[in-house]
């Protein structure tokens, strides 16, 4: 069997993701082969063993990381298997970075659509685990949509091989049996190891353009975001929203110049065609709602984009750092995922303002994917006793959100530290079917405890 490390540093080195939390591992294992992952799970079995499977651990909600039993970790799986140009496919290993991968899709001319904050440091199997999306996820949709087969090793140390059918007709049982892949894209390592999977890619567009709008206020910003969504005029391919803190973040992590100064708010927005995009549409738009138009940065062109992109995702780097000097105090970075229809954004965005100013909580840090109704709502906690006020406060949130027909997590799932709130949202039957599924793919509770189901 593959040797687990125990060494203290060697554990200490995979406890702790972007969830601010530190769970240091009994031990640690780097399988470079399915086989090894195979050995290991049926030792862990045999042993009563907990293991929780780890991507690149860049988790916001201390999924990748573990107190008790052996984090597994994939990096080792990092071969892209195949690449097929004519039927836009690749099949890839696990522990294949996103980053790496659409480097190696570029001469093709093809790119695979997630594109998580943390692609150049997350792993394609942690990208399923927890059906990453991102900023284009408006336009192309979050991972489950680019999944066409996994292979997974269950906790037993078998392994499977799925494939989502090819039918466009099915009556055959209950819908949610129909298509196991759905059980293990999102699963968070709960049910199974994702050992490779084959993905679907979609072809470059030929014009790619970037625009950063700056307004006075961020009502107006999120009017706009509503009137670009429903617009015939445009069809963007994300519609970002940054308050006026975050936009201050973006232009000093090396956007002076690129980046608008002293705003309210920024919308950043991307098209992408095979034709000329409509930017004079888009000025006239932004304009009709306020925008500072004699301010708007263009972006266009691969290394354009990818400034416009840095910059977009240096805010929630940057949080995660001003969050670093409390560790010590118990104090993190507590960043929520909700989303809501995207019509009411703007009013519970207003709700979480007033409801951190009633608890005398520093304002949080608002930015995100406001196309889909899905900010990012980032607070910091400065010792233990803020952490937990602050958390009171997103759960109230959490019930308003549930309430109005949104989600507690839209991407960043649910973990360790969301599993708590996951009953605002599930039903008693969905809780109940939730963990009937868990005993019969884990039935000894193995695979990475305390996720998505609380631990007790």
């Amino acid at each position: 069997m593959i040797a687990l490390v125990t060494d203290r540093d060697v554990r200490e080195g995979y406890s702790a993701d972007a969830s601010g939390l530190v769970l240091v591992p009994d031990a640690v294992a780097r399988p470079g082969s399915a086989d090894e992952v195979v050995d290991l799970l049926r030792h862990a079995t045999g042993t009563r063993t907990a293991v929780t499977p780890a991507g690149g651990q860049t988790s916001t909600t201390a999924a990748s990381i573990a107190d008790t039993g052996i984090v597994l970790s994939t990096r080792r799986l990092d071969r892209v298997l195949d690449i097929d140009p004519a039927a836009r496919t690749a099949r890839v290993e696990a522990g294949v970075l996103i980053g790496d991968l659409q480097r190696q899709l570029a001469p093709h001319g093809l790119f695979f659509a997630p594109d998580p904050t943390s692609d150049q440091e997350c792993t394609v199997g942690g990208a399923i685990a927890c059906n990453a999306s991102g900023p284009r996820t408006f336009r192309y949709g979050a991972a489950r949509a680019h999944i066409r087969a996994l292979t997974v090793a269950l906790a037993n140390g078998s392994v499977i091989d799925l494939r989502r059918p090819a039918l466009e007709k099915n009556t055959v049982g209950y819908p949610p049996l129909q298509d196991l892949v759905d059980w293990f894209v999102g699963s968070e390592g709960t049910l199974g190891v994702i050992l490779a999977a084959e993905l679907a890619l979609l072809p470059k567009p030929a014009v790619e353009l970037g625009l950063a709008i700056p307004f006075g206020t961020e009502s107006a910003a999120l009017d706009f975001i509503v009137a670009a969504r429903e617009s015939a005029g445009v069809a963007p391919r994300c519609l970002e929203f940054l308050d006026g803190e975050a936009a201050a973040i973006a232009r000093g992590d090396g956007g002076d110049g690129v980046w608008p100064e002293g705003v309210g708010a920024v919308v950043y927005v991307e098209e992408a065609r095979d034709d000329e995009p409509p930017l004079e549409a888009w000025l006239e738009l932004a304009q009709a709602h306020g925008a500072d138009a004699d301010r708007v940065n263009v972006f266009e062109g691969d290394g354009a984009l990818a400034i416009a992109r840095r910059l977009r995702h240096a805010v929630p780097a940057r949080m995660h750092e001003r969050a670093t000097p409390f560790r010590a105090a118990g104090g993190r970075r507590i960043s929520t995922d909700w989303a809501v229809p995207y019509r009411a954004l703007r009013a519970t965005i207003a709700t979480v303002r007033e409801r951190a100013a009633e608890a005398d909580l520093l304002p949080p840090v608002i930015f995100g994917h406001a196309g889909n109704g899905h900010p990012h709502c980032n607070y910091i906690g400065r010792d233990a006793a803020e952490v937990r006020k602050i958390e009171g406060v997103v759960e109230r949130t959490l019930r308003d959100v549930v309430a109005g027909g949104g989600t507690v997590a839209a991407e960043h799932g649910i973990g360790k530290i969301k599993s708590k709130w996951l009953p605002l949202q599930f039903s008693p039957i969905q809780q109940r079917l939730l963990r009937a599924a868990k005993r019969e793919l884990d039935p000894l509770g193995l695979l990475a405890p305390g996720n998505i189901i609380a631990a007790g």
